[in-house]
């Protein structure tokens, strides 16, 4: 659909009766970031509105995949076979000396999850954010499991299942540009 566009985005609160500030993962689909703000409260009620946004993306590629918003009827049978689909994969590290674990968010293009766990193995942070007793892992787990990876179209509100289907493309296409990842501390107000 044309102007609509699928939005990753790093949400972030401090919820009543914790010591640190906790964040999230919403994917949404508007025309604009602006557009997702009564979305993104509702996503996480327990914040009360006291919500910011710590990073975000319009996807429209994914490593040189095309990533597009289709009404949720405009997907062919021929696409519904496609080989691609969206993963989103939250990976787990941690360094000697630092007492934290570290996180790193991913989105990956694979005809399946195992082809994004493969893909994942091979990020600078899976390689450098373990040390033996503490592997990277993503999250919840040991070691890399495909229970612990997401297609984003499973995990995205109904609202917008109901209403868009993503459409991945086949094969990269040369030449697209890296989406602009904006990262900072933004106020829902100030998007």
């Amino acid at each position: 659909m044309e102007g609509y566009r699928l939005f990753m985005v790093i949400v972030g609160c401090k919820p009543p009766g914790r010591f640190t500030e906790q964040h999230d993962v919403f994917f949404g689909i508007a025309g604009s970031m602006q557009e997702l703000v009564p979305d993104i409260v509702a996503f996480w009620p327990e914040a009360k509105g006291a919500l910011h946004v710590d990073a975000w993306r319009a996807v429209t590629n994914v490593d040189g995949y095309p990533v597009s918003v289709v009404p949720a009827g405009g997907i062919t049978a021929a696409n519904r076979q496609q080989g691609n689909h969206l993963f989103f994969l939250n990976l787990g590290g941690y360094r000697e000396g630092e007492f934290e674990e570290l996180h790193y968010k991913m989105l990956n293009v694979a005809p399946e999850p195992s082809a994004a766990i493969s893909a994942a193995k091979k990020t600078a942070f899976y390689k450098h954010c373990g040390f033996e007793g503490a592997v990277s892992h993503i999250d919840d787990k040991y070691g890399v499991d495909v229970d612990d990876i997401y297609p984003v179209k499973d995990i995205i509100d109904p609202f917008y299942k109901h209403r868009f289907a993503l459409l991945i493309g086949d094969e990269p296409e040369a030449g697209l540009a890296p989406d602009p990842l904006h990262i900072g501390y933004f106020k829902l107000d100030k998007l």
